[in-house]
């Protein structure tokens, strides 16, 4: 495993992290906590130290299982959770952004994480206006000193959101959590500059573009199955995007390389990103995932680069 310091923070996070919004049980299957302990227990094993999850990936569900899972080793684990949702059900949310209702957020998710400080505590997705809330901040702040928090940080909810991105120093984050993956390249024209001209910390989510660079896939592949994410998605932008994944699989890729593992590393080259966050529904795919640090893609040389003893 290869790590890199989380922007000004300059604590060393492994880039490869693993995503748990499967744990919520909104992917189609429920998880147990020896499942979700054997998932992470090999993680930890491979020198992955991130985990991002967040309040409503079921109601704090994903939160509980990890803090049971990871107890007794707490310490491993660089833990990074969200704010300013309440589960309502599959793929429903509501919105909580009073800074009120986001302190009793903290305190739910401390209590599910099993934990006395949470090592992000990530706006998520929210709006300009809940952003520039002049109460929200400070309130965090508070929780700062107190040793609740020990980095803020934001995870914008559209791409090019540059706002967020050139204002996060001002309200005290030190990271940005962005979509980024080789079918959308979007943040690379203002919000991965912003980043490294701020020095915040990037963590790469959806890395995969939803497992469309995955390599399972042709282009005629279909996704009916409601639990399935991308059932939801336009089916001509569906059959676009594994047209450019088969065509990329075909040209980029180099014989004999897992495109997924190949994916995560392209991600990984872009000197902004310090980590990839790709879900992981079992072992095998976390041992994938990993495989993604050795590749020679994944830079040495990188301005965040740090040696772990």
């Amino acid at each position: 495993m290869k790590y890199r310091r989380l922007g000004s923070t300059e604590l060393p996070v492994s880039v490869v992290g693993i995503g748990t919004w499967q744990f919520g049980g909104e992917w189609g299957r429920d998880y147990d906590v020896p499942e979700v302990r054997d998932i992470l227990d090999r993680a930890r094993e491979l020198g992955i130290n991130l985990l991002d999850t967040a309040e409503c990936y079921g109601d704090h569900l994903s939160e509980r299982l990890i803090g049971e899972a990871i107890e007794g080793h707490r310490e491993a684990w660089f833990v990074a959770t969200k704010f300013g949702h309440r589960y309502l059900g599959a793929f429903e949310r509501d919105q909580l952004w009073s800074a009120s209702e986001v302190l009793k957020q903290l305190d739910a998710s401390l209590e599910a994480l099993r934990t006395d400080y949470v090592d992000l505590y990530q706006f998520h997705s929210g709006t300009r206006e809940a952003f520039d809330d002049p109460e929200l901040w400070p309130a965090l702040a508070e929780r700062v000193k107190a040793g609740r928090i020990r980095h803020l940080g934001i995870s914008i909810s559209k791409n090019d959101d540059v706002y967020q991105t050139s204002h996060a120093r001002d309200v005290g984050a030190e990271a940005i959590q962005v979509v980024y993956n080789r079918l959308d390249r979007t943040p690379e024209h203002d919000v991965l500059p912003a980043c490294q001209d701020h020095d915040l910390g990037v963590l790469a989510r959806v890395p995969l573009a939803s497992g469309y660079l995955s390599g399972k896939y042709r282009p005629d592949a279909t996704f009916e199955v409601a639990s399935d994410v991308r059932s939801r998605h336009d089916r001509a932008e569906v059959r676009r995007k594994l047209e450019e994944a088969e065509r990329i699989r075909r040209e980029e890729v180099p014989e004999g390389v897992d495109m997924a593992s190949w994916a995560l590393a392209w991600c990984l080259q872009h000197p902004a990103v310090t980590c990839v966050i790709p879900g992981c529904k079992d072992v095998e795919q976390v041992e994938a995932n990993a495989r993604a640090a050795e590749l020679d893609m994944v830079r040495g040389d990188h301005p965040q680069a740090v040696t772990v003893a």
